[in-house]
Parts: structure tokens; C-alpha cells; sequence
């Protein structure tokens, strides 16, 4: 069982500069979804946000941050940072890149400052989720508390949802 005790990095960071948080635990087996975490922390999934990162065509690195139920849309991330193209990061490259393992990537204290952008959702909550940097942990972070720790802007970053088509009958 985790210790609510128990500080990660990025909650030692926060408090270092007295950013008010709450952090969470959750204990589930093996390697879970974002949708998954949400719910053992009895969270609305469009609150919990998954750190992304990703190399753009100029081998530039980009943080996106983004709702758990959602998928990255590679073409807007790439606009959102000025990049003709940009890909996902190789697995194996994330920890020596940021300190952080697959799971467990926060947006927060990595082992460099890379240009951040965050879905624009988040303009409209007054707090949201994202990992404490290590698997089974979260904090609870206001969007502005979290630009005194890290800058970052906001971009329309996900796949669109089809929408579901009415079926009309005997027209």
C-alpha cells in the first residue's frame, strides 16, 4: 500500500515553491490506462490529464499534456509548436530524456525545461490532475498555480471525435 506520506520529486518541487496541491494515490495492477486511474481516484476522466512526449522534425523535444480519455493529434500538436511534423517518443528514450518511466511522466521536474503545451481544456477548470512522477501517484494542481512552476501554453491538441450521425428513417 503507498504511504499518503510518501513525496515524489514533483511534489517536493511544488512545495519548494509553495504551490498549493493535493496528492493523490491510487493501487492498481499492472499497466492501466489514464480512463482506469480516473476512475480509482472517483474522478470526472476530462479532470486527469497524461503527460506526452514527443521529438518534432527539427529533433526538438515537446511536452504535450492532455485529457487521459483523449488521443494526441499529431498534426495539431506539430502546428501548436511551429514543427512540420512531429512523432511520439520512443519508450526506451523517455527515462534517459526526462527522469520519468512510461506511466509515471509528469509535466513537472523533469530533467529539462521543454516547451510545454497543455490541452485547451483546461482553461476551464480551477483544478485538474496529472502524475506526482511516479506510478500510483497524482496531484491535483490549479492551471494558474501550475504557470508558476512551469510555463506552458494551451492548443486544441486532440483527435475530433466523429460525431455520431442521426439515423434518419423511411425518408
Amino acid at each position: 500500500m503507498k504511504s499518503m506520506e510518501e513525496k515524489t520529486n514533483v511534489m517536493r518541487l511544488l512545495d519548494q515553491k509553495k504551490i498549493p496541491y493535493k496528492s493523490h494515490t491510487y493501487d492498481l495492477p499492472g499497466s492501466v490506462s489514464g480512463v482506469e486511474i480516473a476512475r480509482a481516484l472517483g474522478e470526472d476522466v476530462s479532470l486527469v490529464f497524461k503527460t506526452l512526449v514527443t521529438v518534432g522534425k527539427s529533433r526538438q523535444n515537446y511536452v504535450f499534456v492532455i485529457p487521459v480519455a483523449e488521443e494526441l493529434d499529431l498534426k495539431k500538436a506539430a502546428r501548436a509548436v511551429g514543427e512540420k511534423s512531429i512523432e511520439m517518443l520512443k519508450s526506451k528514450e523517455l527515462l534517459p530524456l526526462t527522469g520519468y518511466v512510461h506511466g509515471g511522466c509528469s509535466p513537472v521536474g523533469m530533467k529539462k525545461c521543454f516547451r510545454t503545451t497543455i490541452h485547451e481544456t483546461v482553461k476551464k477548470f480551477d483544478r485538474f490532475y496529472f502524475s506526482a512522477g511516479k506510478i500510483g501517484f497524482q496531484v491535483e494542481v490549479s492551471p494558474a498555480d501550475l504557470a508558476k512552476i512551469i510555463r506552458y501554453e494551451t492548443a486544441d491538441l486532440i483527435v475530433d471525435k466523429p460525431e455520431i450521425q442521426q439515423e434518419t428513417s423511411g425518408s
